[in-house]
């Protein structure tokens, strides 16, 4: 592409062979609606369901494909992160590939931006198709996010937004390994609103962020900006010294009375494992925050590209 693409699309992909070729079809048709120019950064984060070959020949048949191919599976966040690096655009815009983001809600975040915001989010005011515990879950983690971070993430959101090529510069500027994009992008400030929609039943495929995934995600916004663990960890000191000093009174007065209650291993056995879950649960959360500092001290690249020279040319 000769001319400056005025938007930049990433999506990050994780074997999402069924959904390759109607997103690239989705975002075509909904781009050539702005009449201006336009690449796509496909981001494969280490596929192994031929989502790569696919990605390489949608770039062989439309140049505005710019394939970012990983070495390994690094994580939908740093896939994220690699697309704006590669990207070039005026406003670039992130969406998921399971289509449970309807691309045509770009035209809306691209409105927006030609307002003069320079952050536009996307609002889910509904979600189709998931379970009440992901909804519960997702739900109590907004809310949580929002009580405890120094910064205020806007409720029911995803990395489904529009970032100004100022914003996009800030970001790249910023290499933490833990990271939480959609509280990043609130950090750095700057003019922001949302976009309400309905967000759609994945097309195909399984999801990506199971369990397991959702609580270290939730652990890298928590830790990533916030101290409230730290804080936990303190109050948590100060309850079991002061239920440790009330028994201390209760035990005397009840010896004076002649009570046989607290005699016996029982109460020291219950002391002694309390006070022994407060200490693993301290030292555990000091364990994280310093875990991240060895991360980041070690200087490692956030990802390894094994091809990227069809975005650099």
């Amino acid at each position: 592409m000769k001319n400056k693409p005025t938007y930049t699309i990433i999506a990050p992909i994780y074997n999402e062979i069924d959904n390759i070729q109607l997103l690239y079809t989705r975002i075509s048709e909904v781009m050539a609606q702005t009449g201006e120019p336009w690449e796509f950064v496909m981001v494969d984060d280490g596929s192994s369901d031929g989502s790569t070959e696919a990605i390489l020949e949608l770039k062989a048949q439309d140049d505005k494909v710019k394939p970012v191919i990983f070495a390994r599976n690094f994580g939908h966040q740093i896939a994220v992160t690699a697309g704006l690096d590669y990207s070039k655009g005026d406003a670039v815009i992130i969406i998921d590939a399971d289509l449970q983001d309807p691309p045509e809600v770009i035209l809306d975040l691209i409105q927006k931006w030609k307002e003069g915001f320079e952050v536009v989010y996307a609002v889910r005011s509904k979600r189709v198709g998931e379970t009440w515990f992901k909804l519960f879950t997702a739900s109590a983690f907004y809310r949580l996010i929002q009580r405890i971070t120094d910064v205020n993430i806007p409720m029911d959101t995803g990395d489904f937004r529009l970032l100004d090529r100022k914003v996009v510069q800030v970001l790249n500027g910023m290499r933490e390994k833990h990271r939480f994009l959609r509280g990043m992008s609130v950090w750095v400030g700057f003019k922001q609103t949302g976009v309400e929609y309905e967000r759609a039943e994945r097309f195909a495929g399984e999801t990506k962020y199971p369990l397991k995934k959702m609580i270290r995600f939730a652990s890298d916004a928590i830790t990533g900006f916030s101290y409230f663990p730290l804080q936990l960890a303190m109050y948590l000191g100060f309850i079991s010294t002061g239920i440790s000093i009330i028994s201390i009174l209760v035990v005397l007065v009840l010896c004076l009375a002649g009570s046989q209650a607290f005699f016996g291993q029982a109460t020291t056995l219950i002391a002694v494992l309390f006070l022994g879950g407060v200490q693993l649960i301290s030292i555990g959360l000091l364990g994280e925050y310093i875990g991240r500092l060895y991360d980041e001290a070690k200087g490692r690249p956030l990802y390894i590209t094994r091809e990227n020279m069809e975005v650099e040319g």
